[in-house]
C-alpha cells in the first residue's frame, strides 16, 4: 500500500434537489483564511460507499474513530479528543463529560482522529460503520447539525458543538444528542441508506431514526408523531422532528432503530 494513487476527479459537490437552488445556509462565522479543498474520491457508492483522501504535505484530515479501511504507510495518524481547535481547558472538559454521555446514550467514540502526511504525498481511506451513502459539502463558514453518528471526516477549520434534543428525545437514542459544525473547508457525512436533500420553507416533520442533518435558518423540536398515546405506541412512528423556517434537510432512506427491531427477535435467547 506503499504506492500512492494518482489524483483523481475534483471534489464532489454536495447532495442537492434536482432543478432546486441551494437552500438559504446558517450563520457564517467571521470570515476565515480560504483552506484549500482535498482532492478525494467517494467510491462504491451508493449502498457501500467508501472514501478515499489524498494528503499533500501540511494537510491533514479528521475521521471519527474507528472509520479508517486503510492508509500509506507515510501518513501519520494522531489520537485527539473530538473538541474544537479553539476550545480552552473548560470547554474540553466540558466536552469530555458531554462526549461521555453521548457514549452512553448514543454509542458513539468521543475520539477522532488526525492523519497528515508530513514528508511525501500520501493517500487515507475511511468508511461508515453502515451501509450506504457518503456525502461532501464543501463549507464556506456556514452551519450544519448532523444527527447521531451520521459525522465521517473533515479537513479545514472546524469548531464543533454538541446539541441537546430535549429529554423527550431520550426516548429515542439516534436524536438525544446532535453534533453542529460550523467553519470553512470539506465536511463528510453519511447515512444508512441514501441520502435525499429536501430545501424547505415552513413546517415540516421527519421521523426521528430517518434525519441525517440539517442547515439553514431553522428551529426544531421533538414530539410523537400523533395520535395521542395510542399513536406513539401502535403507529411504529414512534418521534419525530418538526422543522420551522427555511433551509435544508438531510434524510436517510432506512432507520436503524427498525434495523434493530427487526434483527432482535431473530436472536437467541
Amino acid at each position: 500500500m506503499d504506492q500512492h494513487p494518482q489524483p483523481q476527479a475534483p471534489p464532489q459537490q454536495a447532495l442537492a434537489p434536482q432543478g432546486q437552488a441551494p437552500a438559504p445556509q446558517g450563520a457564517a462565522m467571521a470570515p476565515a483564511q480560504p483552506v484549500a479543498p482535498l482532492t478525494h474520491e467517494i467510491t462504491h457508492g451508493p449502498s457501500f460507499a467508501m472514501l478515499r483522501v489524498d494528503l499533500q504535505p501540511g494537510q491533514k484530515v479528521v475521521a471519527e474513530a474507528g472509520a479508517m479501511v486503510a492508509r500509506n504507510s507515510n501518513v501519520e495518524m494522531e489520537v485527539k479528543m473530538n473538541a474544537g481547535s479553539r476550545a480552552g481547558f473548560f470547554a474540553k472538559v466540558k466536552a469530555f463529560f458531554i462526549a461521555m454521555i453521548r457514549k452512553i446514550v448514543g454509542g458513539e467514540t468521543f475520539f477522532v482522529n488526525h492523519f497528515s502526511s508530513p514528508q511525501a504525498p500520501g493517500a487515507v481511506w475511511v468508511a461508515p460503520t453502515l451501509s450506504g451513502t457518503i456525502a461532501h459539502r464543501r463549507m464556506q463558514g456556514e452551519t450544519i447539525t448532523l444527527s447521531t453518528g451520521a459525522y465521517l471526516a473533515s479537513s479545514g477549520d472546524f469548531e464543533m458543538k454538541m446539541k441537546f434534543g430535549g429529554f423527550k428525545s431520550l426516548l429515542a437514542k439516534e436524536g438525544a444528542f446532535f453534533i453542529q459544525i460550523t467553519g470553512t473547508g470539506d465536511l463528510w457525512f453519511n447515512s444508512y441508506g441514501g441520502v435525499h436533500a429536501v430545501d424547505i420553507n415552513g413546517p415540516f416533520m421527519v421521523d426521528n431514526g430517518h434525519l441525517v442533518g440539517f442547515e439553514g435558518n431553522v428551529t426544531f423540536s421533538i414530539k410523537s408523531a400523533g395520535g395521542g398515546a395510542m399513536g406513539f405506541l401502535a403507529s411504529g412512528e414512534g418521534l419525530v422532528v418538526q422543522f420551522e423556517g427555511q433551509g435544508r434537510v438531510y434524510l436517510q432512506s432506512r432507520n436503524v432503530g427498525s434495523l434493530v427491531g427487526w434483527l432482535t427477535p431473530l436472536l437467541p435467547g
